[in-house]
């Protein structure tokens, strides 16, 4: 999580069986509130289910809200690779609109255009358009933070490529012991999973 001064933190360790559904999200997120998570500004998901719904019932003003990264790369999977740059550009369109109208409009020719060939990526944008549009209140400055999930991604990334390297573990406490330690050391010139967030000020 990052706090209102910029600061990263690890605010939760679980170990799970892969499942990431409502109830899993819930329990986790219960947890953080019980340790002391009292108020929640903002959540950009990345299309998991069941995570807004235990967000809005835990901190029910939190906006939720759908990383645009996750949709736009979610969008190519639908489409053929020919057709990547100009759905990409039409796109960006769309989420570096001024006003929530102006996105409803764009995203309406935007449909027009590519529906008839790819019906399952407009469905998609049509799923997700009312946890994409809290993103468009914010102010040009704001939205570059808020965007995206990559402030925090670093931190999975730094996970599998830890557990990658280990193979296997003996037992579950084992696994965390690891991946505690990926959240301790530093590394050298590379920016660290906790502390100030680039671009904050």
């Amino acid at each position: 999580g990052i706090d209102t001064a910029g600061e990263r933190d690890v605010l939760g360790l679980w170990a799970g069986t892969g499942g990431e559904g409502a109830k899993g999200w819930r329990n986790h997120l219960s947890d953080l509130k019980n340790r002391g998570v009292e108020d929640v500004l903002l959540v950009a998901c990345d299309g998991l289910k069941g995570l807004p719904d235990g967000i809005t019932t835990l901190w029910p003003q939190a906006t939720v809200a759908q990383c645009v990264v996750h949709l736009v790369r979610a969008s190519l999977r639908y489409a053929s690779k020919k057709h990547w740059a100009a759905i990409t550009k039409q796109l960006k369109t769309i989420y570096t609109a001024p006003t929530v109208h102006a996105a409803e409009t764009t995203f309406t020719e935007f449909s027009a255009e590519w529906e008839e060939k790819y019906p399952a990526m407009i469905r998609l944008w049509q799923n997700s358009w009312e946890q994409f549009i809290p993103f468009l209140d914010y102010p040009p400055e704001l939205r570059k933070l808020v965007y995206t999930t990559n402030a925090i991604e670093s931190l999975n990334a730094r996970f599998r490529q830890a557990t990658r390297r280990r193979g296997h573990f003996p037992n579950e406490q084992a696994a965390l012991k690891v991946l505690y330690l990926v959240i301790k050391n530093p590394l050298k010139n590379r920016s660290n999973i906790t502390g100030k967030t680039v671009g904050w000020k």
